[in-house]
């Protein structure tokens, strides 16, 4: 592909909100998780829950999109200059020049569970709840679309895991197709009893912080996230560049990985050809790394089946829990950071490493020069995305 420009980002998670506080917290090696606090949660686990989502006020006009989803969408919004930014490209292009992909798992779910314990006497659920515009999937593309004055195609792909790198693959096509000259991708997905309690029935919920590639590694921790980021076909000061995406579906399971991590596989080699680049040419790889005993065993095999074992590489979701539909986009703009800032972040955590794992996992950050970096995102079901980016040369 040709390489897109991505002109303005943020992204905001339980490290702190903007990109100065999620490098300052990845610079000093510190995890944003701690015991589960929320809606007093009786399960023993922990999670990245971001803090100021409750205070949060949508603008006037848009009240009617009110719920923790929407509201976190909002509060990422306002860090790092981003409305500005998308002013900007909103004149030289046109609103209805730019889309907006936004990837989401459980979008408001939330407001439907608050909206259970308000039933009335006949189980009809309380006449002030309104499915649409929160709990409805395609609410926050909506909400964010409208928030920011855009009027170009606009949707939400909710793959799991892999929802908010896929959408860097949606805007690198109709940006190819002509159809639109720009987009804002990301993901922003919050904290739900549905999910917390859902991966506990599944097993995969740790009951202390999860530990990506650690040999007693037993499960995930939850986060929840906002991630933005402009695509631009140019611009005259890109921050970096979208240099390839790779997509697959091995339908493997609905909720275990292939155990060879075959799309996994196909999904970085892929990219790896999108990008016209060898695996020699990766600096660094995000790994999906969730912590659970089958994920990180399968994608230890598949990268290094491309890869080998030298590559440095490394799970953010020690740092920042895995975010589920915002993962990719939250994990897309580390990636960024680590090449903005010559920085190989350390994957935390670990007490032992896993004798049956073999990549190059950091254990304490690196600092070197950091050209190009793939980020994996591996979704239920299957569903596989890889992202390569650049730095300016």
């Amino acid at each position: 592909m040709k390489p897109l420009a991505i002109s303005a980002s943020t992204l905001t998670t339980a490290l702190g909100a903007g990109r100065a506080a999620t490098l300052a917290a990845l610079q000093a090696q510190r995890s944003g998780l701690a015991p589960a606090r929320f809606e007093n949660l009786p399960l023993p686990t922990w999670t990245g829950e971001v803090a100021g989502v409750d205070a949060v006020t949508l603008p006037d006009g848009l009240s009617a999109y009110d719920c923790r989803n929407n509201r976190l969408a909002w509060l990422g919004l306002q860090h790092d200059g981003f409305t500005d930014a998308v002013a900007a490209a909103r004149t030289r292009w046109g609103a209805g020049r730019i889309g907006v992909f936004l990837g989401t798992s459980t979008s408001g779910l939330l407001q439907t569970e608050l909206a259970y314990r308000r039933r009335e006497p006949d189980g009809a659920l309380p006449a002030d709840y309104r499915y649409g515009p929160t709990q409805n999937t395609y609410s926050v593309a909506d909400f964010v679309a409208r928030g920011l004055g855009l009027t170009g195609p606009n949707w939400v792909v909710s793959t799991a895991c892999s929802s908010s790198a896929k959408v860097f693959g949606n805007a690198a096509r109709l940006i190819a197709a002509g159809l639109i000259d720009a987009a804002v991708v990301g993901g922003v997905d919050s904290l739900c009893l549905t999910t917390l309690y859902g991966f506990n029935s599944l097993e995969l919920l740790a009951s202390d912080i999860c530990r990506p590639w650690d040999g007693d590694r037993n499960g995930l921790s939850i986060g929840e996230a906002a991630a933005f980021a402009v695509v631009e076909r140019e611009c005259a000061a890109p921050q970096g560049w979208l240099l390839g995406v790779g997509e697959s579906n091995d339908g493997h399971h609905m909720s275990t990985p292939h155990p060879e991590g075959a799309g996994a596989i196909a999904a970085m080699r892929a990219a790896l050809a999108d990008a016209d680049l060898g695996a020699a040419d990766i600096a660094y790889i995000n790994l999906h790394g969730t912590a659970t005993p089958s994920n990180d065993a399968a994608e230890d095999r598949a990268v290094a089946s491309v890869f080998g074992t030298r590559t440095p590489c490394s799970s953010t979701k020690g740092a920042t829990g895995h975010t589920l539909g915002a993962a990719g986009g939250v994990e897309a703009l580390i990636a960024m950071l680590a090449i903005e800032n010559e920085l190989m972040p350390a994957g935390l955590n670990m007490q032992r490493r896993d004798p049956d794992l073999h990549l190059n996992y950091l254990l304490d950050n690196r600092h070197a020069p950091v050209r190009r970096v793939l980020s994996n995102s591996f979704g239920f079901g299957g569903s596989n995305a890889s992202l390569v980016f650049g730095g300016l040369e």
